[in-house]
């Protein structure tokens, strides 16, 4: 059988890929095309999720193998077949691509061909560009390297007999001032 797959994005509005593959391709094989397709490299990690029909995530299919707290099977892209987990049409998968921002392809299967095989995917059908792969984080910036002299942490004529045990300063617990209630709490 061929299953077609019908990948849409929620960033970019005219976006859409079709995917025919053979149903019993890997998940790894769908990884690819999608990737191929979308010119992506393939050297980030990504996943799989099944879901139902209202986009909630169930099973997972991983790229490697992960350590999972989850009530589903641990499944590996290189291992599972996309028939083991996808037999009705309709079904609705996300592939997610940037795993950091949790960023996604919304994938359908459309359509089941039966009686036909395929060698491997195939994109029939490409319109519209893909989003950025990675987004970069705004905001963030490095600071330049702080001079960290030893005025840095403050008065730099402290004693060290000011200190006790701990390395704490001595509070005098006398002063009432310490305790006065404050009318904003």
């Amino acid at each position: 059988m061929i299953y077609k797959f019908t990948i849409l994005n929620d960033e970019v509005d005219n976006f859409v890929r079709v995917i025919n593959i053979d149903s019993e391709a890997k998940f790894i094989d769908l990884h690819n095309a999608i990737l191929d397709s979308v010119g992506y490299e393939k050297n980030l990690m990504t996943t799989f999720f099944i879901c139902s029909e209202n986009w909630e995530k169930g099973q997972e299919v991983t790229l490697v193998e992960m350590e999972s707290s989850s009530e589903y099977d641990n499944l590996v892209m290189e291992d599972t077949s996309l028939e083991e987990l996808l037999v009705d049409e309709n079904q609705k998968l996300l592939y997610v691509f940037d795993m950091i921002s949790e960023r996604v392809f919304f994938i359908e299967l459309t359509e089941i061909i039966p009686r036909k095989n395929l060698d491997k995917p195939v994109c029939i059908s490409s319109e519209g560009d893909a989003p950025v792969q990675i987004l970069a984080e705004e905001g963030i910036t490095i600071a330049p390297k702080a001079n960290l002299d030893e005025n840095f942490y403050g008065d730099e004529d402290y004693e060290l007999d000011e200190l006790d045990e701990e390395g704490f300063g001595e509070m005098n617990f006398d002063d009432s001032s310490l305790f006065a209630e404050d009318p904003k709490f």
